[in-house]
């Protein structure tokens, strides 16, 4: 199943959380992107149907070994990117902003060749 980018957003939340807290709940995915119970609740149950996170009797959601795995990818491409922009002088808000759009549309040819010339040399 090929995930769209809000499902990539999502699981990149909910990585980012993981590593700030011990449990994540979807208040705290509503907390951190700003959006609404109602929109949670629906992406996580697309999500846990797709098998790209698990969710147990208290309400705290772990990624599975898929989700984390493009949860991770997103989180670097976002992460490298926005690195690259602040380096060439953009501003912090923009750079993140810019890096978020551009994270889900990269081709992996595109992106490591950035990673590759911009950070590995």
């Amino acid at each position: 199943m090929h995930l769209q980018e809000s499902g990539e957003m999502y699981l990149e939340t909910i990585y980012v959380l993981t590593q700030q807290k011990e449990n994540v709940r979807s208040i705290d995915i509503c907390e951190h992107m700003g959006y609404s119970k109602p929109s949670i609740s629906r992406a996580v149950g697309i999500l846990k149907n797709a098998g790209y996170i698990t969710v147990d009797k208290n309400g705290y959601i772990t990624l599975t070994k898929n989700g984390k795995i493009i949860a991770q990818k997103t989180y670097e491409r976002h992460s490298i990117l926005k690195s690259l922009f602040l380096k060439i002088g953009v501003s912090e808000d923009i750079a993140s902003e810019d890096a978020c759009k551009i994270e889900h549309v990269i081709s992996d040819e595109v992106f490591n060749a950035i990673k590759k010339y911009f950070f590995e040399t």
